[in-house]
């Protein structure tokens, strides 16, 4: 056994169980285990000889075990390592290991190595295996020698073990070691290197729980294992005593995913014992000073725990210490444990000022400041008695308190625990209504609490007269507790009834409302007030309704006319949820909502912190300032100024909440008067107060919370007095108070008083004191869409045309801010799609529409019917104001693609009087056609041919009159019809058409799906609850089942048996915690899973006709008589598993699988056979119609051996790929083109099975040869055949067969057109038939016909006519080529011309001096030309660039300024593309020298 008293056999001597947060401790072999990486190697490899691994030492050291850490960090340790690359399939992988070689030196090995090398080249040749651990032979063949000698010495051990030991020597390279050391008892198997786990032990380190464990001795610990628990995890704990003896069972730790993941605890060896807790999500002392760790009490001498882990997140799991008679928490250490010879049950007998069940409860503190301030009762309450003046714990309060404080009171009364009840004040009693109850079939649904003597009263049994709910809603009127929807506990169904229980009487009345629309709702709030003109009304806010998802309406019943509506609301468009705070305050007239579970569509849930105020007259909704504390069924209630927040669940079911609690004792207010949040000090009490799901009412300024969820249903009562104002004597001090209340200094008095009681004035003074709004949230402001819930709220937003952002930012140019409500453009309706998150409750709204593929309700566009054009329901109409008679407007209308309007639904009549009564106020009163006329004496229809039915619209008086055919609305009214020729002009038209949206029609609701198959097809959006047999929303599986009643969810397909009987194998019998197994006598394993419990099965009732289980689960062992050798297993399935097709030899091996069974188990067919052979299940031979002798043994499927042949029966060919066939007579064919060539590769997994494939071919010549080629990359079988039509290939013996070939890659054949005439079989066809190939294989195939002679005139003809046309389109090419670059050239030319033309160049004579008399200058002319010095030619020889010496004007007497030489060098470009003069060129040598220069740069004269 693996659990013991106190100690583990893994563990040392006085060590207890494994802690969280940590492995257990196990004796690790250095190099093994280490989290940091892969093992380190105790030797070196040196040289190229060096072994490929680590070689171990021979002795296992013991390590300390790993320092402990967090168990989300011990993931890593149980990961397994990926094999090596490169070893054999099938063989196992080689351990991982870090080598570290030396490489040796350049050159050749060492003679040492080649020695070495050629010693393992002979072992190797020899056969001889060498373990790990063998470094050369010779010292250890000594070793092995002198053992020999030492072990006949020993007693016990001789010569056998000693062959033993050699043989182990020699054969130790085939035993594995585990590469990971095994936990919880398991043990390493040498052959393959896994672990073996013990029963109820999983993975591969067996460190997860995954089956049923039995635990028997006194004390002990239950964990999930080491590290965290894995995904989809079902374990079952029995922890057996004896009858009637108390057990305990201590929560030391505790991780699940909050409402996800849950450990139930059931008192009693099955799931149909009374349920004692529920456990989810985090439970572990918030401090240390508080000690308070959940104790569970089993008194029936056994408790089954049950653990479920969904496929989303996992976290640490748990470890629970338990204990049979002992005392409570061993009475804390502060008493002794005794017993009480009474009760024959053990007792803590506490010490002074300590009480309790486990003395944790402290009282008298301080001695209650005795004598002054009270003294403590000793003997019954074990409590201070205060005197006048004092109150609060050890009386250390002065009355009006200056300070605030908490008390408890703890009850233990059986059927007070309860949680998402409700509760009101009357007349001094607490009256608390409902609840969710573990049992329910014993419940009382009625407690009255007394306020002043503090005792619970008896009640008179009619107050049970109701099915008990939870999640329901409480409003008190007079002396009447109206009592409105909830969730019924039986049933699971949501109500829409209500009933009134009259609190005098104790009794229930049913009331009948009268209804047009009404929402069944759970997890709502109602509130009764009195409106402005004196009626008085019950609203009920939110809830979730299983058909229509949660609700953002307000629900109003009349109390005096007994009529439901839902109210039309302004302001902003709040988001309804589910488990919301309410509250009602009389002195603003509004009521206060905060958090809740909300949906923000199908697919988008989380919690909220929202703070909303719908004011009752105006009936206006305004967004307050969040809290920033997200949560749901938590409680508030107002007092002196202030909404007080308590506990809730907190948990926002994402992997973002950062280890955020289920149950919560956050303590909130909110400051009214200035719109701010504060955080108040949680409750300062021994015990841990966390909870949701409970209830808080106001009485005498004090909060009383009782009951509530925290695992375990609660049942105390906490009381919350604040500190009051009329305890502050000066003014200072009275507006400093708080945060909690909110006091207002009156002078007249004067004194200190609550907010309610101050004057107006009074109260604008504080309002001008609040504290600055801190800096304005964008955030906030950008997630608003719509103008209404911008402009109505606290945030400082404003409105721009289409989005919301923040006071302090701007709007572009072109939009107008709108920063007031009655600002905002009120004919966009579309701003509602987005609260509505079911398809049902989307399609209520003409303007919406459900978008199935994203699960959420959008706004249909603005434009969808056109302009002038408005949508009304499905249809688009159109009220036209053209005088015409009835046919000219039919035809008017068809010019839009309408028709005359047949107003035959409430809306359409409804908008065409509405807009006929707004145009009555223009100068032209419309009286328009309708699609209505009369087809003969007596019958009139709409233009749809839909009768009339004179009930939507009716005649005037005296109408219709025989002169009338058509009619029209003469009167905007729905009396209004007139009848008139049809040739009579009216004014106006109504025209309709479709609208061009597609209103997809909405599937069945989940909650009307009752079957698992139902709830689970098609998409997510549905998830099938197995024990509770219901079917919900995947967005409210949360508020569905809050406090686990859940224990296992389905979607997607995915569905269980109905009930246990379902289930064929014990190992699947035995997954199902409510079902066990009864084995028949046969001894072979067969037998039937029923209902049970560890003692045997159980007969369950089934439900009677009013829902109700009216009989518990009882005990029925006769359903497995073990006299008559039946066998109950409950705990772990009997050894002899052959389902009833094998006798069982040594209690556990199937000796022979007979009726067509193989496996270990006989758990399936043989091959050639299908069928589910399980418990004695038949197998049947594969219907394949002969092309498969192979089938899916389960599902029969047949695996095709020809290729082209599909179908589960293989009755079907491929038509879509072009075979053609039938498989049913013959077989299937792919047909083959002619002149084509074909190639098929058969590679892919699902092609292994096909061994054949077929082909057929019909010549499109009948006056040529038809040539076929075949080859494959593997061997094959061919056969070839013809027939004179396609059919004979569908039934065997009409083709004629004419190849026949066998284990052949290649063929090639030709078809004589004469010998098979073509011409007399047009059809004739062949067939070839390719066989008994091996997967994979590539297999190409082609019919050709050509020719039988060349035509020589048609091939010279064509090649000249190619060649010609080829040498014309090269020389138009050629052509184009010149001519593109010549017009670049020029273009080139052009650009440098212009470029050395805008140079700084002006036009002078020059005039260089000679022998001659030095010309006139001014006027003169120059006689010769003056020479150059350099002339650069460009690029092409087309321009140049001309240089010459140029000489500057000079000053009196010819000499130059001072400094400068009086020349200077002067250039032109100059155009010498003409022809140069042969005697320049000869006197030029300049172009002689500047040939020889290299040449310049295409396109540039630099």
């Amino acid at each position: 056994m693996f659990f013991s008293p106190l100690q583990s056999p893994d563990l040392p001597s006085g060590k207890t169980g494994p802690k969280k947060g940590g492995l257990a401790p196990l004796i690790l072999t250095r190099g093994e285990g280490r989290e940091e990486g892969p093992p380190r190697c105790d030797v070196i490899a040196r040289g190229p000889a060096a072994p490929l691994g680590c070689a171990r030492r021979p002795s296992a050291l013991p390590l300390p075990p790993p320092p402990s850490r967090p168990r989300h960090l011990l993931a890593a340790t149980v990961a397994a390592e990926p094999p090596l690359a490169g070893h054999r399939p099938g063989e196992e992988a080689p351990r991982r290991r870090m080598v570290r070689v030396v490489p040796p030196p350049p050159g050749r090995p060492s003679s040492r190595s080649r020695r070495r090398r050629r010693r393992r080249q002979m072992a190797r040749e020899r056969g001889v295996r060498r373990g790990p651990g063998w470094r050369g032979g010779r010292p250890r063949r000594l070793l092995l020698a002198l053992l020999l000698l030492l072990l006949p010495a020993v007693p016990g051990l001789g010569p056998a073990a000693a062959a033993a030991a050699e043989e182990k020597e020699e054969d130790g390279g085939a035993a594995k070691e585990c590469d990971k050391p095994c936990a919880n008892g398991g043990r390493c198997q040498p052959g393959s290197g896994q672990c073996e786990c013990q029963p109820g032990w999983v993975g591969d380190q067996c460190q997860h729980c995954g089956g049923r464990f039995r635990l028997t001795e006194p004390s002990g610990y239950v964990t999930d294992g080491p590290g965290n628990y894995k995904y989809k995890t079902k374990c079952t704990w029995l922890i057996e005593g004896r009858p009637n003896t108390i057990l305990r069972l201590r929560f030391n730790h505790f991780a699940t995913e909050c409402s996800w993941d849950h450990l139930y605890v059931y008192d009693g060896d099955s799931i149909y014992a009374p349920l004692l807790a529920a456990f989810s999500g985090l439970i572990v002392p918030e401090k240390d000073s508080n000690e308070t760790v959940p104790e569970v009490v089993a008194t029936s001498g056994y408790a089954l725990l049950h653990f479920f882990s969904d496929a989303a997140y996992n976290l640490t799991g748990f470890n629970i210490t338990y204990n049979f008679n002992m005392c409570p928490n061993n009475c804390s250490g502060r008493g002794e444990c005794r017993l009480n010879n009474s009760s024959n049950s053990l007792e803590c007998e506490c010490a002074k000022y300590w009480k309790g069940e486990a003395c944790d409860i402290p009282y008298c503190t301080d001695d209650c400041g005795a004598p002054e301030r009270g003294f403590c009762n000793f003997n019954d309450t074990k409590a201070c008695v205060c005197s006048a003046g004092w109150q609060g714990p050890g009386c250390s309060i002065p009355v009006p308190a200056n300070r605030s404080f908490w008390t408890r009171e703890e009850y233990s009364l059986p059927k007070l625990p309860r949680a998402s009840h409700k509760t009101i004040i009357h007349n001094n009693k607490m009256w608390i209504v409902g609840g969710y109850v573990f049992n329910h079939s014993d419940s009382q649904k009625v407690l009255a609490y007394d306020l002043i003597s503090e005792e619970w009263l008896p009640l008179n049994n009619t107050v049970n007269s109701v099915e008990m709910r939870y999640g329901h809603s409480l409003a008190l009127h007079k002396d009447d507790i109206y009592m409105y929807g909830g969730k019924i506990d039986a049933t699971g169904n949501v109500s829409s009834q209500l009933w009134v229980f009259n609190i005098p009487r104790q009794s229930w009345t049913q009331a009948a409302p009268k209804a047009k629309e009404q929402y069944a709702v759970v997890g709502h709030s109602a509130h009764i007030v009195t409106l402005e003109d004196e009626s008085v009304v019950m609203l009920v806010i939110f809830g979730h309704c299983p058909l229509y998802g949660y609700i953002s309406n307000v629900q109003e019943y009349n109390l005096a006319t007994n009529t439901w509506s839902i109210l039309q609301t302004s302001g902003a468009l709040v988001q309804g949820g589910y488990g919301h705070s309410s509250v009602y305050d009389p002195h603003t007239r509004s009521i206060y909502i905060h958090g809740g579970y909300k949906a923000f569509s199908a697919n988008k849930y989380k919690l909220a912190d929202d703070l909303y105020r719908y004011d009752v007259d105006s009936r206006m909704w305004t967004i307050l300032k969040d809290s920033k504390f997200f949560r749901y069924l938590h409680t508030a209630v107002i007092m002196s100024g202030t909404m007080l927040v308590f506990g809730g669940n907190t948990h926002n079911d994402t992997s973002m909440s950062h280890g955020a609690k289920c149950f919560s004792s956050d303590f909130m207010a909110y400051d009214m008067a200035c719109n701010t949040w504060s955080v108040l000090p949680r409750p300062g009490l021994h015990h841990d107060v966390n909870r949701f799901g409970h209830s808080a009412v106001l009485y005498n300024s004090t909060m009383y919370i009782f009951g509530g969820f925290n695992s375990l249903l609660l049942s105390d009562i906490l009381k919350y007095t604040p500190e009051r104002c009329e305890a502050f004597a000066n003014e200072t001090a009275c507006m400093h108070a708080g945060p909690g209340v909110r006091c207002v200094w009156d002078p007249a008095r004067p004194g200190c008083v609550p907010w309610e009681m101050a004057t107006l004035q009074q109260q604008q003074k504080v309002l001008e004191d609040c504290p600055a709004k801190p800096v304005v949230d964008n955030e906030k402001c950008d997630q608003i869409t719509d103008c209404y819930s911008c402009t109505a709220n606290t945030n400082n937003c404003q409105w721009c045309t289409d989005q919301c952002i923040s006071m302090h930012n701007n709007c572009t140019e072109e939009q107008v801010p709108i920063t007031a409500y009655e600002n905002c453009p009120k004919d966009n309706p579309a701003y509602h799609c987005n609260k509505r998150t079911s398809c049902k409750s989307c399609a209520m709204d003409q303007n919406c529409q459900w978008e199935p593929r994203n699960q959420e309700c959008i706004a249909l566009p603005e434009n969808i019917c056109g302009t002038n054009w408005h949508l009304v329901s499905n249809s688009c109409l159109k009220i036209t104001n053209a005088k015409e008679n009835y046919d000219h407007a039919k035809l008017s209308c068809r010019s839009s693609g309408a028709s005359l309007a047949s107003l035959t639904t409430q809306k359409k009549v409804e908008f065409v009087l509405k807009e006929l009564q707004k145009m009555q106020s223009s100068s032209k009163a419309l009286t328009p056609w309708v699609g209505l006329r009369k087809i003969n004496v007596s019958y009139w229809c709409w233009e749809d041919m839909s009768p009339f039915t004179n009930t939507l619209l009716q005649w005037l008086p005296d109408e219709p009159s025989d002169a009338g055919f058509c009619g029209y609305l003469a009167e905007p009214s729905s009396q209004g019809l007139k009848a008139a020729t049809c040739i009579n002009e009216v004014n106006g038209s109504v025209c309709e058409r479709a609208a061009n949206h597609s209103a997809k029609q909405c599937r069945t609701p989940c909650a009307l799906r009752t079957m698992c198959g139902e709830c689970t097809s098609g998409s997510s959006e549905c998830m099938w609850c197995s024990n509770m047999k219901q079917c919900v929303d995947s967005n409210a599986y949360v508020a569905s089942f809050p406090y686990g009643q859940c224990m296992e969810w389905y979607t997607m397909s995915s569905c269980p048996p109905e009930n246990c009987s379902g289930y064929c194998t014990c190992s699947h019998c035995l997954e199902q915690p409510g079902c066990g197994w009864c084995t028949d006598p046969s001894n072979t394993g067969k037998g039937k899973c029923t209902d049970g419990s560890y003692r045997g099965p159980v007969k369950v009732p089934t439900p009677s006709a009013t829902g109700k289980q009216s009989l518990e689960p009882v005990l029925n062992v006769s359903m497995c008589l073990e006299e008559h050798n039946y066998n109950w297993s409950f705990i772990q399935c009997p050894a002899c598993q052959c389902n009833g097709h094998s006798k069982c030899i040594n209690e556990s091996i199937c000796e022979k699988c007979e009726n067509l069974t193989t496996g270990k188990h006989c758990e399936t067919c043989i091959s050639g056979y299908y069928g589910d052979p399980t418990n004695g299940g038949t197998c049947q031979p594969c219907k394949c119609n002969g092309h498969a002798s192979v089938c899916n043994t389960n599902t029969g499927k047949c695996f095709c051996t020809t290729k082209g042949i599909k179908g589960d029966e293989c009755q079907l060919c491929e038509v879509e790929n072009r075979y053609q066939g039938n498989p049913l007579k013959g077989t299937c064919y792919y047909t083959l083109l002619i002149d084509y060539q074909f190639t098929f590769s058969l590679s892919q997994e699902d092609d292994r099975y096909y061994t054949a494939i077929n082909f057929v071919a019909t010549p499109e010549e009948q006056n040529r040869d038809l040539d076929m080629f075949i080859n494959a990359s593997k061997n094959f079988n061919l056969n070839i055949t013809w027939a004179t039509s396609f059919a004979a290939g569908t039934q065997a013996g009409e083709e004629i067969p004419v190849v026949s070939r066998t284990n052949i890659k290649e063929y090639k054949d030709s078809f004589s057109n004469e010998k098979f005439d073509f011409r007399n079989n047009p059809n004739i066809t062949f067939f070839v038939y390719v066989s008994n190939f091996t997967w994979p294989i590539k297999i190409q195939i082609a019919f050709s016909q050509h020719s039988n002679f060349m035509d020589l005139v048609q091939f010279f003809v064509t090649f000249f006519s190619c060649f010609l046309s080829l040498l014309l389109v090269a020389a138009v090419v050629w052509k184009i080529k010149q001519s593109c670059w010549a017009s670049r050239r020029r273009e080139q030319l052009l650009r440098e011309m212009q470029q050395m033309a805008s140079r700084p160049f002006a036009s002078i004579n020059v005039a260089l001096e000679t022998d001659e008399e030095p010309p006139d200058l001014i006027g003169g002319s120059i006689k010769t030309v003056p020479k150059p010095i350099a002339l650069e030619p460009c690029f092409g020889n087309k321009a140049a660039v001309l240089s010459v010496f140029v000489r500057l004007p000079r000053g009196v007497g010819g000499i130059p300024p001072p400094g400068q030489s009086g020349l200077a060098v002067a250039s032109a470009l100059v155009d010498i593309s003409q022809q140069m003069p042969i005697a320049y060129k000869e006197k030029s040598g300049a172009i002689r020298n500047r040939k020889q220069q290299p040449p310049a740069q295409p396109g540039t004269c630099i």
